[in-house]
């Protein structure tokens, strides 16, 4: 946050205490929301470079489509006879997605934050080979939610590093190094052409951009709300009791940017704008092989939906559940959209599309039914916070209704896309990920894709080992081992009857960690997070929780 804004919020300190402090948060969120909002532009029509008019003869290789979704629960989607609202949402056409091809049945994130996923999915790389480990923040935004959780009504204290904040350069600058090569990169190199649509969240200068990154395209989610909070279409929900959330509605805008240029305001709401967008882009590249990177910033908060599918859902009577209902009503839209526009096109057959999520539900919204049935949010290693949803199509290849239970994870697919439209990987560095193109065209190995699946976030560490996986932090100090086997929801906590298990997996994690380097910033914050109940559910000190890093 600049200077500008802390003299602003010390002002702010200084009227509040003379007022008695009743209104200090207000006051401070005010002066965050109005120092530090920018010029947005009117809406700008986007000139999508055109490939050729006519198509080239012979094969071409495959196009490539990567929907990723944000903060999607396991219980989000009705593919896995779930939904939001006990299953009053459905999702058809996520749902047709995954019969459509194969069902990745037991897939993870690269993380259980958003942007770590993000660098793996682009490098196939752990964020132990490259650093990319925390999720950058806007800048203030760890000091204002320490202001606002820390306010006496909770059992665990978030925890702030004053000196590493002061040593971590701006959000912006928090990027994925050059130096890696990203999916974009390699496809490039093959002769795609190369598009990324809406979250990046991997840096923003001209060596961690999109652009800078391999693509030759990108329209960039540049700030945080899907319409403005007093647009007439939109419905709103703001919670409360959410550090983050208030935040965000304080701070953030409807921006956009396209090739790092000016903000200017998206066409309509975010996710729909967003797939109108990447409808243009399929019909503009017809007639070439292209990848399509779109990342949604559905579902994440801000929670804000369209009206009209607000008023599709007047059975769902509790509001903040009703207006989530509604926004993946909109996502879900988003992906029949796009393989329709595929099949307009004719493109249907040669063009592998991936929809996935960057982690699991966030328990901060409360809406306690995200992940069910399995225990944890976003900001755990818990199978709710990082088990997602992975579905693979591409017709004549990956045979319809396949599903492929092995544990997978997002570093896989980097090299599965490049494998498919014949692309090397690079041949300089070890690439964490498998090309799992021969168990989802129907070869089947005997072995599985991985032994051994890793996760680290700081002090807090993770590793799945044929079946058995250990979670082990510093703050709590504490293990928890499960036979995901026998229980896949995590139930019962086997680190003390089986101390010779632990030992095992923390010695791969000793070695995981040993083969790879430190973070590339400092963590500034650490946040509990309730393992059991949402963030708007009371808390006790006896409730089992982990700390966040980063």
């Amino acid at each position: 946050m600049s200077r500008k804004i802390w003299l602003g919020v010390g002002l702010a300190l200084l009227v509040a205490i003379g007022l008695g402090l009743a209104n200090y948060k207000s006051i401070i969120l005010f002066l965050v929301g109005n120092l530090g909002k920018q010029e947005i532009a009117e809406n700008q029509e986007i000139n999508w470079a055109r490939g050729p008019e006519t198509a080239p003869e012979g094969e071409r290789p495959p196009n490539v489509i990567v929907i990723l979704a944000d903060d999607l629960g396991m219980n989000d989607i009705s593919t896995f006879g779930g939904g939001i609202a006990s299953g009053l949402v459905k999702t058809p056409n996520i749902d047709a997605l995954a019969a459509r091809g194969a069902n990745l049945s037991q897939a993870y994130a690269g993380q259980a934050t958003c942007a770590p996923s993000r660098a793996m999915i682009m490098t196939g790389r752990y964020a132990t080979r490259h650093g990319f480990e925390f999720t950058p923040t806007p800048n203030g935004m760890i000091r204002i939610l320490e202001m606002f959780y820390n306010d006496g009504s909770r059992p665990h204290p978030m925890l702030r590093d004053a000196e590493a904040a002061r040593n971590t350069p701006p959000m912006a600058e928090q990027g994925l190094p050059g130096s890696e090569v990203t999916m974009a990169e390699v496809l490039k190199a093959r002769g795609y052409h190369t598009v990324h649509i809406g979250k990046w969240h991997l840096g923003d200068t001209d060596e961690f951009s999109a652009n800078a990154q391999g693509f030759d395209e990108s329209l960039l989610m540049a700030s945080g709300l899907y319409l403005p909070e007093d647009h007439p279409d939109v419905v709103n929900a703001k919670v409360d009791f959410v550090p983050i959330d208030r935040f965000l509605w304080a701070r953030m805008q409807a921006a956009a940017k396209f090739n790092g240029g000016p903000m200017f305001a998206p066409r309509g709401y975010l996710t729909d704008y967003y797939t109108e967008e990447s409808i243009k882009v399929i019909e503009a590249n017809r007639n070439r092989p292209f990848l399509l990177y779109l990342a949604h910033w559905g579902i994440h908060t801000p929670l804000q939906a369209t009206r009209a599918d607000y008023d599709a859902l007047p059975e769902i009577k509790d509001h903040r559940l009703r207006v989530y209902g509604a926004m993946m009503l909109a996502l879900d839209r988003s992906v029949g959209k796009i393989m329709a526009a595929l099949e307009a096109q004719g493109l249907a057959d040669n063009t592998i599309v991936v929809f996935t999520s960057d982690n699991g539900g966030a328990g901060y919204i409360g809406l306690p039914e995200v992940n069910k049935p399995y225990r944890g949010w976003k900001m755990t290693f818990f199978e709710g916070g990082v088990r997602v949803p992975m579905f693979v199509a591409w017709p004549g290849r990956i045979p319809q209704g396949t599903v492929m239970s092995d544990p997978v994870a997002h570093i896989d697919l980097m090299p599965t896309l490049a494998s498919a439209a014949g692309a090397a990987t690079p041949a300089d560095r070890i690439i964490d990920g498998v090309d799992l193109l021969p168990w989802l065209t129907g070869q089947r190995p005997a072995q599985a894709p991985h032994d051994t699946l890793f996760w680290r976030s700081g002090y807090y560490r993770a590793v799945l080992h044929k079946g058995w996986k250990l979670q082990t932090s510093d703050l709590p100090r504490k293990d928890w081992l499960y036979n995901l086997v026998a229980d896949p929801t995590e139930q019962t906590n086997l680190a003390q009857a089986n101390p010779q298990k632990v030992a095992e997996l923390k010695a791969l994690l000793a070695a995981h960690q040993a083969a790879g380097r430190g973070p590339l910033f400092p963590n500034v914050g650490s946040v509990p997070v309730t393992v059991d109940k949402t963030l708007g559910d009371a808390a006790t000190e006896t409730d089992e929780f982990v700390y966040w890093p980063g």
